[in-house]
């Protein structure tokens, strides 16, 4: 099942899409949405007004998050690739929800940065309250996939040992365009002006998604419609040898096998 929220003549809708149309499912958004704790069953038998799937306008599926919170260094072949250790626990920073944009909006190019990087991600999507979950909670509590791009501006980045300063510009972080649920997702992959330049399986994880909520959850409570960015692999241009980046006009696909793509294009930030 793929929930969105998408935009419409008379404001944000949550919807659920099938093969021939999207169907309103009576919330504004899917934050709101997934606040109703029956809202698995809500979305099977939601019989609301229909759109046709040609030119939705789809929103970041979660608008308004309480919380992103994002995870550095989780693909274990790029970590053993760079020589380092397997870390013994996430690390984890955050963005806010002024950066996200949704699944084909233009991304804003973080104004006084010359290093905008990419960096695809799964991303997680929090289904119920959770604190002090036990794993087998913290699988419950996915209520699905969806598809990130981390975009970073790396010379804000490394000012200082915190990274939220290059992660959290304005519109800069595309998320969508739906959220999917009951899958395993696979690969992960992006593509700049066409140019394959990531690619690695979710299998690949070092702490997987219940891991992740499970750890989390011992940090602070976790509420429906909170976003875990999952970390991404190796191919980002700050480590390419001259390094690469984004500029004006580029595009940037993401795709997450089993869930979705997201379509891009660089413009220039105020």
């Amino acid at each position: 099942m793929r929930l969105a929220t998408i935009r419409t003549a008379d404001g944000n809708a949550a919807v659920r899409v099938d093969d021939d149309a999207a169907v309103e499912l009576g919330a504004a958004d899917l934050g709101a949405f997934l606040a109703d704790p029956a809202w698995r069953a809500a979305a099977e038998n939601a019989d609301g007004p229909r759109h046709d799937l040609a030119g939705l306008d789809y929103a970041p599926p979660i608008p308004r998050p309480e919380k992103v919170i994002c995870v550095g260094l989780n693909y274990r072949t790029h970590i053993l690739e760079m020589g380092r250790e397997l870390p013994a626990y996430p690390a984890l920073f955050a963005k806010y929800a002024r950066a996200l944009v949704g699944a084909y909006d233009p991304v804003e190019l973080p104004a006084g940065s010359a290093e905008v990087d990419w960096e695809a991600e799964l991303g997680v999507v929090v289904g119920a309250t959770v604190r002090h979950a036990s794993l087998e909670q913290a699988a419950a509590a996915i209520a699905g996939y969806t598809v990130v791009n981390d975009v970073t501006a790396r010379d804000y980045q490394y000012r200082s040992v915190q990274w939220l300063q290059g992660k959290t510009f304005e519109r800069s972080t595309p998320v969508g365009p739906w959220l999917v649920t009951g899958i395993q997702p696979g690969e992960v992959s992006c593509r700049v002006d066409g140019d394959v330049v990531q690619r690695a399986d979710t299998a690949d994880l070092v702490f997987g998604p219940a891991d992740l909520i499970a750890y989390i959850s011992k940090i602070i409570t976790l509420v429906p419609g909170d976003i875990i960015a999952t970390g991404t692999p190796g191919g980002v241009g700050h480590a390419r040898k001259p390094p690469r980046y984004l500029g004006e006009g580029s595009e940037l696909v993401t795709r997450v096998e089993g869930v979705g793509e997201l379509r891009n294009r660089i413009v220039k930030g105020e």
